[in-house]
């Protein structure tokens, strides 16, 4: 019996309230038939306990509920959304102050359209329920079906950006901004043009972005996918492992070389010669476009034409940022492999670097952390590359259309931002009203409705308490806890004289202004503010 109550406590709270005194006989034959159980057992075992209790009854038919979200998922209440708020419209600013225009695309896709797509990250795919003939599957990026919609919809050029959901199987990490369910915010360039001058403005974006937002000192690292394949190849990896071996130098910003090693020697094959080689070059430290020079005349490397052409577009991309002034935050990194089956040319991500905000295991889809939970500690922020045969794989006949993007880490960011706010004095207003409209006297509701209703006209934010008689410290004291900074108050001689008084919420002044002129006061006080 003791058994059956320690299994209620861990994983059935309240199922037997009530029951042991009127089934003792199932009860104990589910103890005696514990022993050895695993947990998808117990839990069918739970499960039927469940559906005795509903058939005999109990707690008067109530039903009580589990009040929780589920994991890697979370509610965010008003003071957070309008944190939330901020930080989106300092992104979209910035997408809508370089071109993008902006689309949507289902939150599922037909599953066939995600697998395959993101190497060994699709196995974090959810997959959805056969609902009538298709197979289909949550979204895991924004990326894949905006290949979809370039290749169903035969779109060859076209600069957009797209901020929604996205959804993944992996395992959260709250505090740090690491959730399966997340928003991702993408920017991309869909287009055949000149080399590296798109892959620099997604860069500029990023720099942009980043310091808009102040969160700290922050570095973009960049590499090249060709240099990569040119790397494996001249350091004697087979052509049908450069895939999964980039996927383990992934884990380099996670863990040391000689765990990386371990891995490639151990679980994928490679000698311990094949992987020594790599070894040298992706602990060679990070630089600028006189790395790629220095890299061009390598022995090995500069045998490789992946390697050659995947160098001398770094060094056109450092000359174009040399142009577009982000080059201080910007490095030559060539153990950034980024795990993603689709990217072919140039990749970039971004992390924060200033103390307590140092890069930190995390997967490199800039929308999650890895590692323990802790203060502030975020990894990467935002990511990103150029993928020119995605859309190609989707087009009945195959044709490419080249393409380069970024994704904005906004999960990642809203961890710092909400934390900083959290810390410091300031306080975070939830509305946007601008003015409460008061009276001083009783009697005065349709008075004040009847001005209210002239604001909300006239396109002024305004609120009004929802008493008849309100007393007017209760009205001010509104305005002070949430924010509002204005009050037009009403009273039997600011009716007789045509008039409201206005007064300054702050600093506690009062002026007469004339009702005609009430508009303009309000939206004057409240753009200086």
């Amino acid at each position: 019996m003791m058994t059956v109550l320690r299994l209620t406590a861990l994983t059935a709270p309240r199922v037997y309230d009530g029951l042991i005194g009127r089934c003792a006989g199932p009860l104990t034959h589910l103890a005696r038939s514990l022993s050895g159980m695993t947990v998808p057992q117990i839990d069918e075992e739970v499960a039927k306990l469940l559906q005795l209790k509903l058939q005999l009854g109990g707690d008067e038919g109530k039903h009580v509920f589990v009040l929780k979200t589920p994991k890697g998922t979370r509610d965010y209440n008003p003071k957070q959304m309008a944190i939330r708020d901020k930080v989106f419209k300092t992104i979209i600013n910035c997408f809508k102050r370089h071109g993008a225009e902006t689309l949507d695309t289902p939150v599922f896709e037909l599953k066939e359209t995600l697998t395959g797509k993101y190497g060994e990250d699709s196995k974090l795919i959810y997959d959805l329920k056969d609902q009538g003939g298709e197979l289909l599957a949550l979204r895991y990026d924004l990326t894949v079906p905006f290949a979809r919609f370039l290749a169903m919809n035969k779109i060859t050029n076209i600069k957009r950006y797209h901020i929604a959901k996205v959804y993944r199987r992996d395992n959260p990490a709250m505090t740090r901004g690491r959730y399966r369910e997340f928003y991702q915010c993408d920017f991309d360039i869909a287009g055949q043009y000149d080399p590296m001058i798109p892959d620099a403005e997604c860069l500029k974006i990023v720099y942009e972005i980043l310091s808009e937002l102040e969160l700290g000192e922050f570095l973009i690292k960049v590499n090249d996918r060709r240099i990569l394949d040119g790397m494996f190849d001249v350091c004697g990896v087979p052509q049908e492992q450069f895939r999964t071996i980039c996927s383990s130098v992934d884990k380099l910003d996670k863990v040391s070389w000689e765990e990386v090693k371990n891995e490639i020697v151990k679980e994928k094959g490679l000698t311990e010669e094949v992987a020594d080689q790599i070894g040298e070059y992706v602990n060679i430290k990070a630089g600028g476009s006189d790395l790629a020079e220095k890299l061009l005349q390598d022995p090995r490397l500069s045998k490789s034409k992946a390697a050659v052409a995947g160098l001398t577009d770094i060094k056109l991309l450092f000359s174009y940022l040399e142009l577009f002034q982000t080059t201080d935050k910007v490095v030559f990194d060539l153990s950034l492999a980024r795990g993603l089956d689709y990217y072919t040319g140039v990749i970039y991500e971004a992390i924060l670097t200033q103390a307590g905000v140092a890069p930190v295991p995390a997967p490199k889809d800039a929308n999650g952390s890895a590692g323990d939970e802790g203060p502030v500690n975020v990894g990467s922020v935002a990511g990103g590359g150029r993928y020119d045969g995605l859309v190609g794989m989707f087009d009945p006949k195959g044709r490419k259309v080249p393409c380069v993007g970024v994704s904005i880490g906004i999960e990642r960011i809203f961890s710092i931002v909400e934390q900083k706010a959290e810390a410091s004095a300031e306080k975070v207003r939830t509305t946007e009203t601008q003015v409460l409209v008061a009276s001083a006297q009783k009697n005065l509701l349709e008075e004040r409705l009847k001005l209210t209703s002239e604001l909300w006209n006239a396109g002024i934010k305004v609120e009004v308490l929802y008493k008849r008689n309100p007393k007017l410290l209760s009205q001010l004291q509104h305005c002070e806890d949430t924010g509002i900074p204005l009050v037009a108050i009403l009273g039997e001689q600011e009716l007789r004289d045509g008039v409201v008084k206005l007064r300054n919420v702050a600093n506690r002044e009062e002026v007469d202004v004339s009702r005609a002129d009430l508009v303009e006061e309000i939206r004057k006080r409240t753009s200086e503010s």
